[in-house]
């Protein structure tokens, strides 16, 4: 039996010192409260935080700094593997900072991906069919280098990192009674719940094609999980990781699941409706929301993460228009 108890160093006083750490290198990310009659779920106040704005598309630059100006980084610089915004996240933190990243994503990462973390400089290898492929071959390449591993969630420093989302989401709106957050690997969602505890309701959200989260709450230990779906490129990590779980375990009330086309839905209706270009990953909380699979109650003030936005936009027709390209 995994206890329960939440890992030493995932704190809320660590989460503060770790924003504290990161703040200058990151954006304040805006929240922004709609009416949910707008998306016909009336008596309902949502609360949208746009960690797409996030430098580098995605949440996942907290976690890179974090792990960058908290641990001493090798002559060698870092390696990390991603299915695409972890790596686009640690590509834009070591450049910032001077160090040299080698990136190991599978091809399952979006073209979109791929060219951002080159565009950020760093050495991009593209292995295997899943993340646990690209994962297995930076763990050889940091034995041969001596490069600092930089993991997606499974490290005390990224789920530090992820926390100071929650931090700030509270910070800006105090009166949530639940959050909705996407689950791939673990790290965000523990990072989260760590700083909440149970004060909130913290639901998970994944896809039916990647029931992690929700396959390890039935076994009560982590397990490894058939993944797959239209938001594999971020939310189909095999198994969660270690760190979170006994803080999922402790603080995450539910996981709810959701189909691919109630993902292709959200992002739509986040486009149409206040022109957010989310991509699956990103969109998935809010498809619980949509989808009713997170059953609402009246007056409740629900939190929704848009967590990433990294996916195609093609430009045209008249100056300024834009049409996301959906799955």
């Amino acid at each position: 039996m995994v206890s329960t108890t939440a890992p030493a160093e995932i704190t809320r006083e660590a989460i503060t010192q770790a924003y504290c750490l990161i703040r200058p290198h990151i954006r304040r990310t805006p929240v922004i409260d709609v009416d949910g009659a707008d998306f016909g779920l009336d008596g309902v106040r949502i609360v949208l935080k746009l960690e797409l704005l996030q430098h580098a598309g995605s949440f996942k630059t907290r976690g890179a700094f974090a792990n960058l100006l908290a641990r001493e980084i090798p002559g060698a610089g870092v390696v990390a593997a991603s299915g695409g915004n972890h790596g686009a996240a640690v590509a834009f933190a070591a450049r910032n900072l001077g160090k040299p990243a080698r990136i190991f994503v599978p091809t399952v990462a979006s073209l979109e991906k791929q060219e951002r973390i080159r565009g950020y400089g760093a050495d991009l290898v593209v292995i295997g069919d899943r993340y646990v492929d690209a994962l297995a071959a930076s763990q050889q390449w940091a034995a041969q280098s001596g490069a600092l591993r930089i993991h997606a969630y499974d490290q005390p420093e990224t789920l530090l990192g992820q926390g100071t989302v929650g931090l700030e989401f509270e910070e800006q709106d105090p009166q949530l009674d639940a959050l909705l957050v996407a689950v791939g690997g673990g790290g965000l969602i523990g990072g989260i719940a760590a700083w909440y505890g149970s004060r909130i309701k913290v639901v998970g959200v994944e896809p039916e094609a990647a029931p992690t989260l929700a396959k390890a709450l039935a076994a009560g230990h982590p397990v490894d999980t058939e993944t797959g779906g239209v938001a594999a490129d971020s939310l189909a990590a095999k198994r969660v990781g270690d760190l979170m779980f006994p803080i999922a375990q402790a603080h995450v009330e539910s996981v709810r699941l959701v189909p691919d086309e109630a993902i292709v839905a959200a992002q739509k209706a986040l486009w149409t409706t206040l022109r957010i270009v989310a991509e699956p990953g990103g969109a998935a909380a809010f498809a619980a929301l949509l989808s009713r699979r997170y059953q609402t109650k009246s007056g409740e003030r629900v939190g929704v993460l848009v967590c990433g936005g990294n996916t195609a936009v093609a430009f045209g027709g008249q100056l300024g228009a834009i049409t996301p390209r959906f799955p």
